[in-house]
């Protein structure tokens, strides 16, 4: 695992930051230069394998974090050792509950993943005295809580075909490379993770996928590699 440290400029926003597409997202993206430089001095890049644990659930984590590249699945581990995966984050979310030590979810890098990891005492601070970072951090947490609420609609009213497509949709609108009407990507999660995911069994998932790619939804290359050539049509599969 390479780590490295933020470079920092002297005059404006650190180096590392200008090009990091966590800039503008729910944290760094309301800092002041002076605040991203203070953050910028402390932070750590760290490459993680896929497979490999970011946070354990139950553990007390002295940081945060921001996924720069790569997608992390969110899991939750049931006393008898039953894993469910709960949630996928995608560049640029943010990994962590502020002033709430303990975890309750362990976060685990789907794929090889790219982090900016930062200490929770000095966020923690920064949250207190800046109100923009309250109202962020509000505002991300009513949006996680609108998204689990579709979720839980997904899960609990759409077929079996619906709910493949819309787990291809939320990985469509965050992957790259993206264009207007369409869009490719490699599947974070394997088949059982997927089955897993959405309360299906794995010969069900490896029926609807043949069926949309049969269908001319989508097309698959190597078994993992998705292209998406309508955007539109994806979508309206799940908005029915």
């Amino acid at each position: 695992m390479d780590v490295a440290h933020s470079g920092v400029l002297e005059v404006g926003i650190p180096v590392a930051c200008r090009s990091c597409q966590a800039r503008h997202g729910v944290v760094c993206g309301v800092l002041s230069s002076g605040q991203l430089k203070d953050l910028g001095r402390h932070s750590l890049r760290r490459k993680v394998d896929a497979g490999s644990e970011i946070t354990a659930q139950g553990s007390e984590s002295s940081f945060y974090s921001n996924i720069m590249r790569g997608v992390v699945k969110l899991c939750k581990v049931m006393p008898d050792g039953r894993q469910q995966i709960v949630g996928l984050q995608f560049a640029p979310d943010f990994v962590g509950r502020p002033f709430v030590r303990e975890s309750t979810l362990s976060a685990e890098a789907a794929t090889d993943s790219e982090i900016c990891v930062f200490p929770r005492n000095l966020l923690d601070r920064m949250i207190s005295e800046t109100p923009e970072l309250q109202r962020s951090l509000h505002d991300q947490a009513l949006k996680e809580l609108d998204a689990a609420r579709e979720w839980m609609l997904t899960l609990g009213r759409r077929t079996a075909e619906e709910k493949v497509a819309s787990l291809l949709h939320l990985i469509a609108t965050h992957a790259e490379p993206q264009t207007a009407t369409s869009t490719a990507f490699d599947l974070p999660l394997s088949r059982a993770e997927i089955a897993d995911f959405l309360g299906l069994t794995i010969e069900t998932v490896s029926r609807q996928m043949t069926r949309l790619r049969k269908s001319g939804v989508i097309r698959i290359e190597n078994f993992r590699h998705i292209i998406v050539p309508d955007m539109d049509e994806l979508e309206r599969m799940i908005s029915a």
